[in-house]
């Protein structure tokens, strides 16, 4: 199991071993190894009937046997590479070597000795409220920080958020800025192949300014309009009236000294972590992990889906906004801090592709890619993917579907991926057999 483009565990093993099952050999299984230098934790499906062992992992199929505490597995893949597994397992534990041959160099293959343990099941105990104090923001969403604080599915975290720049609820700078996150929370139970499931259930403004500024993202300029804005890129200190719920500039020009718009408070940034084959992106950077997203509707009463790369999730947020419209144009939102309540919980064995969203009117797919058309048909392929596996719509019905029914919106173009998000109405789906 060597190769590198894998989701990985390097945290939580201890979590693991304690409700670990034994009875069965079936199940998923976490396999460490090292490649290299690198620690690598990819998943093992196995299923085992009698003596005979079949097993999934990163696209092989394996079949082999099981005599007494002796497996052996096998597989070839598509491309004629081979992997072979010779390992003893007992009482819910592995070790051994695992063998892939490159079909182009046969000469050279790579071994590596690992060791595995079998997942335990998803529980969902009583649930638990936890009051959470940061001392701590990360500027990665990185598997390799250490978790802040391990809870369970349907557990709620209630916890504060620095602004963008670092800045917290009492005008104190607390870290560099970049969009610095609170976190990383471990959930206990989630493993790679499932998702993470975020309610926010509560965003709630923890002061009464916030800042911007009046730039305009490049890729929103003709050349007409970058020659009038040329000279723009000032600082704009916000006044945020939570009583009567508006925001207006605290130095307004002349045309806008009675301009004001509607709080709606926001989180730009929220992830569960990449495997840690992947360098750790900033926290500037979005991605399948989710991550600078700024979509301004994930905000109280959204749920936000990410897939899973690690053992526990690793989820981070950040990056509050008292109020964003779509594609943060300015390249900064209403950058302020807030105070967050969210409850988490797990799809087990659900595989996604980027972000989804799902709102009280809504379902949501997310396209985040370097270029506008690009992150256009990631949204659109994530929702015709939604459509066929939670609906069993076939091409031609989820092509009907898709053009009567589809709503896109640009969510960000102020980052290195641009943003579009595919919405459809739940009552346009309300006759359908989910």
């Amino acid at each position: 199991m060597v190769r590198i483009n894998l989701p990985l565990m390097l945290l939580g093993l201890s979590f693991l071993v304690a409700g670990a099952q034994t009875s069965s050999n079936t199940g998923r299984w976490i396999v460490s190894t090292n490649y290299l230098g690198t620690p690598l934790t990819p998943l093992l499906n196995l299923e085992q009937a009698g003596e005979k062992v079949t097993a999934t992992s990163r696209g092989y199929k394996y079949a082999g046997t099981l005599h007494g505490t002796a497996l052996h597995l096998r597989a070839t893949d598509e491309q004629g590479n081979t992997d072979e597994i010779i390992a003893t397992l007992a009482d819910g534990k592995m070790e051994g070597t695992d063998t892939e041959t490159d079909a182009d160099d046969k000469a050279h293959p790579m071994t590596l000795k690992f060791t595995a343990i079998l997942a335990p099941a998803l529980e969902h105990p009583q649930p638990k409220t936890h009051e959470f104090s940061p001392t701590v923001f990360y500027r990665q969403i990185s598997a390799f920080n250490k978790p802040v604080l391990t809870i369970n599915p349907g557990d709620t975290i209630h916890t504060t958020t620095v602004d963008a720049g670092g800045t917290d609820m009492n005008g104190v700078k607390r870290s560099l800025g970049g969009n610095p996150q609170t976190g990383p929370f471990y959930i206990t139970g989630a493993m790679p192949g499932d998702v993470l499931v975020v309610h926010i259930k509560k965003l709630t403004l923890n002061r009464d300014w916030a800042e911007s500024d009046d730039g305009l993202d490049e890729r929103a300029l003709n050349s007409d309009l970058a020659v009038k804005v040329k000279e723009n890129g000032k600082s704009i200190r916000w006044h945020l009236d939570r009583a009567a719920g508006t925001a207006t500039p605290e130095a307004p020009a002349e045309h806008l000294k009675h301009y004001a718009i509607p709080l709606k408070p926001m989180l730009g940034c929220i992830s569960a972590a990449p495997g840690t084959a992947q360098a750790p992106p900033g926290t500037g950077d979005s991605g399948y992990y989710g991550g600078n997203m700024d979509f301004n509707e994930i905000r109280e009463g959204a749920t936000v889906y990410l897939r899973v790369a690690n053992p526990g999730a690793l989820l981070y947020f950040g990056d509050a906004h008292a109020a964003q419209g779509d594609g943060e144009l300015n390249g900064n939102a209403l950058e302020t801090s807030m105070d967050v309540e969210l409850t988490v919980d797990v799809i087990p064995n659900k595989r996604i592709g980027d972000p989804r969203v799902e709102t009280v009117t809504d379902i949501i797919t997310m396209g985040l890619d370097g270029s506008l058309d690009d992150a256009f048909k990631e949204a659109t392929g994530d929702m015709a993917s939604w459509l066929e596996e939670d609906y069993k719509l076939t091409p031609s019905e989820i092509a009907q579907v898709l053009g009567t029914a589809a709503e896109y919106h640009v969510i960000e173009v102020a980052d290195r991926n641009a943003g579009i998000v595919l919405k459809i109405n739940k009552a346009r789906l309300a006759t359908l057999v989910k």
